[in-house]
């Protein structure tokens, strides 16, 4: 039986660029979903988001090599906070969605 870290919850992305390496991570629920407020847009595809499921293990060990990072849901933005990679207070909320991101200098 998968405990909580181990549940594929997650899809994940890894863009690499020279000396960049951006990491992209949505709740499963929220695939090929769309949600807009007031000018604020975000659309959740597999173009971006990829399609590779990723479980809170997996997300972890990518974000220890990201530069950019970004969260969209909350599991993913809550779990970017658990693990200090995110500050509660810059979270922005579109349309319900917990948005996130994450640079590391």
């Amino acid at each position: 039986m998968q405990n909580n870290l181990e549940k594929k919850e997650m899809y994940l992305k890894i863009y690499k660029n020279q000396r960049e390496t951006l990491i992209v991570v949505c709740d499963c629920d929220l695939m090929g979903k769309r949600f807009t407020e007031n000018k604020l847009l975000i659309e959740i595809n597999k173009d971006f988001f990829g399609d590779l499921k990723a479980s809170i293990q997996d997300i972890e060990l990518a974000l220890k090599s990201a530069t950019i990072a970004n969260f969209v849901g909350c599991k993913c933005v809550q779990r970017a906070i658990e693990l200090g990679y995110v500050d509660r207070e810059h979270v922005l909320v579109i349309d319900g969605v917990f948005c996130a991101q994450m640079v590391r200098m």
